[in-house]
């Protein structure tokens, strides 16, 4: 064989899939799921009783999480929905660029420069603010199928 080293660089998903399958009739409210090839927080699940044809239906309705659009769908419930791995992480804030992006400070102490200000505008002047009158900010992040997002903001106090 090879006397070479092989050096992986670890994310702890091990190149996995983006969703994993769960049955549609486990699935509650509060939990996510894909519709339309969208990560989705369920807010109603209502279940229809089995018809003449035997298969109990769920009706899911959702909002995507990056964009806040309500999505519906409707599934057998004894069949497999996807359902997004979604992680969220805290970092803090260290600058913010002239063209939108974030500048973050990882667990590692590196720094994460890929991130684009949040679209909603009452975070995005919570950040902006907070940011101008110095305060120490840790933004949540939230990622799910290969998308991240800046979706809640803490204030940790001043700098000194």
């Amino acid at each position: 064989m090879s006397d070479e080293e092989h050096h992986f660089e670890s994310k702890a998903d091990a190149g996995a899939s983006k969703t994993y399958p769960q049955q549609a009739g486990t699935i509650r409210k509060n939990g996510y799921i894909v519709i339309k090839g969208r990560p989705c927080k369920v807010v109603e699940v209502s279940t229809s009783k089995t018809g003449k044809h035997g298969h109990a239906k769920c009706h899911f309705v959702a909002i995507d999480i990056f964009n806040g659009k309500k999505l519906e769908d409707i599934v057998p419930s004894s069949h497999n929905c996807d359902v997004p791995h979604v992680n969220r992480t805290d970092y803090q804030l260290i600058d913010i660029s002239e063209d939108g992006f974030v500048s973050l400070l990882t667990e590692s102490g590196n720094t994460k420069d890929d991130l684009r200000l949040p679209t909603d505008e009452s975070l995005l002047k919570q950040v902006k603010e907070g940011f101008q009158e110095g305060k120490d900010l840790v933004v949540s992040v939230m990622s799910a199928m290969g998308e991240e997002q800046i979706n809640a903001i803490k204030d940790i106090g001043t700098k000194n």
